[in-house]
């Protein structure tokens, strides 16, 4: 049995009533991939700001980078493929679409990610004047949203429900 297919048995073991009626399975498979993987990203980052970079100006001789700046610059790379080969392999699988393309149009999927978490960001805070905490929360529950349907209809296009 391969990776891909324990997990997906694991995932499944867990879609059970009346979550099972309510949401669907490949819906389940990409919340459950994508939270892991925010988990991971979490994980990782505490890591390196914290003990690696140990909270100090990272100096590389030619440019001085922040740590959390530098914990985000080493983080991202892991947690982009993760991601990936998660959503591929376990929430949208049936993907009739290459590797490459499947790939490339994740890379986009992400950085307009990126770009909206700033953008909403700044919106919250700036211009409705709501508290940045709060601001993180709106704007993380509408990226996620954003995200799910950039999987399903662009970078997975065309997968069919397990």
């Amino acid at each position: 049995m391969t990776l891909a297919h324990g997990l997906i048995r694991l995932i499944d073991w867990f879609y059970v009533a009346p979550l099972s009626r309510v949401m669907p399975l490949q819906t389940f498979r990409y919340a459950v991939c994508g939270g892991g993987n925010l988990l991971l990203n979490w994980v990782l980052y505490a890591l390196l700001y914290n003990f690696v970079f140990d909270k100090e100006i990272v100096e590389l001789g030619f440019i001085a980078i922040s740590p959390y700046i530098a914990a985000f610059i080493v983080v991202f790379p892991v947690t982009f493929l993760t991601g990936f080969w998660l959503q591929k392999n376990i929430a949208f699988r049936y993907s009739p679409l290459k590797s490459g393309t499947q790939l490339f149009r994740y890379l986009l999927s992400v950085l307009g990610s990126i770009l909206l978490n700033y953008l909403l960001l700044k919106f919250f805070v700036e211009v409705v004047r709501i508290y940045p905490t709060p601001s993180q929360v709106l704007t993380s529950l509408i990226s996620i949203v954003y995200s799910y349907l950039m999987q399903k209809y662009f970078t997975f296009r065309g997968c069919q429900e397990p």
